[in-house]
């Protein structure tokens, strides 16, 4: 299968385009403001160039605003996040809403977690493909281990934040700080 990339090679690519968000700096999105003015960081993902996030652990979540599950389940990824700054980068990928929807969706709080748009659906639809044999349901989770490599999927929503933590420490070894 000349000229696609594997399984390996498009989590590799996912997760170098999220890296620069965060070590760079994070892209505005269309509206160009920026957080000092107010408003939400957000990386657009398909605006931000590659980097490595590699000896850091990371949990992807692909999610909407219009997603029951998605919005029940945001507060335990966020708990992570905050509680595991530095160890475990958690990044929430929405794929179905605009910049100013996802800036309205936190009004003034500003989370830990870092919140990217998937603009285009590329990223959700290439991770589809490759680990959702669903295609296309979401709340859809992944865990990567430090080297990059996807150790956990979770098709639909933690039930609660013990249910998090678990899959957390099984996959990671983290445990509740």
């Amino acid at each position: 299968m000349a000229g696609k990339m594997s399984k390996k090679t498009w989590l590799i690519v996912a997760i170098l385009i999220i890296a620069v968000g965060s070590i760079v700096g994070i892209a505005l999105s269309r509206n160009s403001s920026s957080p000092s003015d107010g408003t939400l960081p957000i990386i657009t993902w398909n605006e931000t160039t590659l980097s490595t996030l590699e000896g850091t652990p990371v949990v992807l979540n692909f999610w909407s605003i219009s997603c029951y599950w998605c919005g029940q389940q945001l507060p335990y990824l966020e708990n992570v996040a905050q509680q595991n700054e530095g160890e475990i980068k958690v990044i929430a990928i929405n794929m179905r809403d605009s910049a100013s929807g996802i800036q309205t969706f936190f009004g003034d709080y500003r989370p830990t977690m870092l919140i990217a748009l998937d603009k285009n659906r590329e990223a959700f639809v290439d991770y589809c493909l490759a680990y959702n044999n669903t295609r296309g349901a979401i709340p859809f989770t992944l865990f990567v281990d430090r080297e990059g490599i996807v150790k956990y999927i979770k098709i639909g929503a933690f039930q609660s934040e013990a249910e998090l933590w678990d899959a957390l420490n099984d996959v990671f070894g983290t445990t509740i700080p």
